[in-house]
């Protein structure tokens, strides 16, 4: 036995056994920062199969076994090559503790127990961390609902979908190909076809292109019509269909480049610059839905923490080498959320009817781009000696790009959700890192190593 993890979840046992049965708990229970993906989900813990992607195009397939509701499955690695050189066993045991449940993984592997203990470490956190959320949310008026989702496949949509799914809402993705799956249905931005919401209780609208990149003419107009354009017909598609909410991406980007050290809240003027005049637009793209009587909430929001993408992809390897270190002079105000608090922000919108308008998405305290530097090398155990000059963005970005992107200060707060009373799993900077890195250290009393 290579190693066995046990901790208390405080949820029922059906509960938490029925969380694994849903769509998406898989991914969910991935750990960000590792080279892995999700290729296919097992359609049932009672013999089916899951597929997960491996650097090298291996891949690793799990089939599941010893079926035994609500207190056992096991999966087994069972794909070649792998399973030519590689036992793996993963027992996943359940048992009523009190008002709560005792999960414990059991793993037979040749794989030292040491290599694995971040990994699990991360899995019950995770799984503890969404069912309450869950639960708060139920709460609060939360119930089953058909959810439409654009940008599904993307950082924030991959995240999302799985989140919804383990809740017990169904997903429904909204696609530019021909659908493969009961859950895809047709998108074309430019002609949508109202159909596609038939049965549909809220849509989210997260699709455009990517905002990072040189501030080119090419660039900067993919930017704005992928966004503008394709908001608004959906928005008057969502009128038409009679869905009851409508949440949309948007960004903090709006309130400009640079405000100094001026507390920006939702009620905060727009800014200038390029991305304030997108993000303008983009959010008044939605009025046909708003004209028509539909609850539009506009998630405006900022630097997203994952490594899987945004920043901190970009930095996590060349801080985790010794390379990291502050951006220029440091002083910038950057407004951040982990991804899971952001998919929380998300998920809110759909159920609380006090949402309405913009919602600022970024943890409730801000940092310098210094600290951020500084608190991201202490988790990687690493220095944060190498400052990167200003030029290095402008090189990369072009003047405008590095003014509205690197070298962006903004100290946004979260006005709307503080008031609302909306708790963060993250609401501080070190805390975050260290669970999206697998960095925070397991409760010894939890781990039994052999």
């Amino acid at each position: 036995m290579s190693l066995v993890y046990s901790s208390f979840v405080d949820a029922p046992l059906d509960d938490v056994f029925a969380w694994h049965e849903r769509p998406g708990a898989i991914h969910r229970l991935t750990p960000p920062w590792q080279p892995v993906s999700v290729v296919r989900e097992a359609d049932t813990l009672s013999g089916g199969r899951a597929l997960l992607g491996l650097p090298l195009g291996l891949r690793w397939g799990a089939r599941h076994t010893e079926y035994r509701p609500p207190h056992r499955f096991v999966d087994e690695l069972d794909s070649a090559p792998l399973d030519w050189v590689l036992k793996w066993k993963h027992t996943h045991e359940f048992a009523a503790e009190g008002q709560g449940t005792r999960m414990t993984d059991r793993v037979d592997t040749a794989v030292p127990g040491v290599v694995l203990r971040s990994m699990f470490a991360y899995r019950h956190r995770q799984l503890a961390a969404d069912l309450a959320a869950q639960e708060a949310a139920r709460q609060a008026g939360d119930h089953p609902m058909t959810i439409a989702i654009t940008g599904s496949s993307g950082l924030v949509g991959t995240a999302l979908s799985a989140f919804l799914g383990t809740a017990g809402h169904r997903v429904v993705r909204l696609v530019r190909h021909d659908p493969k799956t009961e859950d895809e249905r047709r998108w074309d931005p430019d002609r949508p076809d109202v159909a596609m919401l038939s049965g549909v209780d809220a849509v989210i609208h997260l699709a455009g292109a990517s905002i990072a990149g040189r501030f080119t003419d090419q660039h900067k107009r993919a930017v704005k019509e992928t966004r503008v354009g394709p908001t608004r017909e959906l928005a008057e598609l969502v009128a038409a269909a009679g869905v009851r909410v409508f949440v949309t991406a948007s960004a903090i980007g709006y309130y400009g480049p640079d405000r100094g050290d001026e507390v920006l809240t939702e009620d905060s003027e727009r800014g200038d610059g390029f991305l304030a005049d997108v993000v303008t637009a983009w959010e008044e793209a939605t009025t046909p839905a708003r004209d028509a009587g539909v609850r539009v909430v506009t998630v405006r929001t900022g630097l997203v923490q994952s490594p899987q993408g945004g920043t901190l992809r970009i930095f996590h390897p060349l801080f985790a080498a010794g390379l990291g270190g502050k951006l220029g002079d440091g002083q910038m105000w950057q407004a951040w959320i982990g991804i899971d608090d952001l998919v929380d922000v998300y998920h809110r919108a759909l159920y609380d009817e006090t949402l309405s308008g913009a919602v600022n998405a970024v943890a409730p305290r801000a940092v310098r781009n210094s600290e951020y530097a500084t608190t991201l090398a202490k988790v990687l155990g690493r220095p944060a000696l190498l400052p990167v000059p200003a030029i290095g963005p402008r090189l990369l970005l072009g003047d405008e790009g590095a003014r509205e992107l690197a070298g962006a200060s903004q100290l946004v707060r979260p006005a709307v959700l503080t008031e609302a009373g909306h708790v963060f799993r993250h609401p501080e900077l070190e805390p975050a890192l260290r669970h999206l890195l697998g960095r925070t250290p397991p409760e010894r009393r939890g781990v039994e190593t052999s």
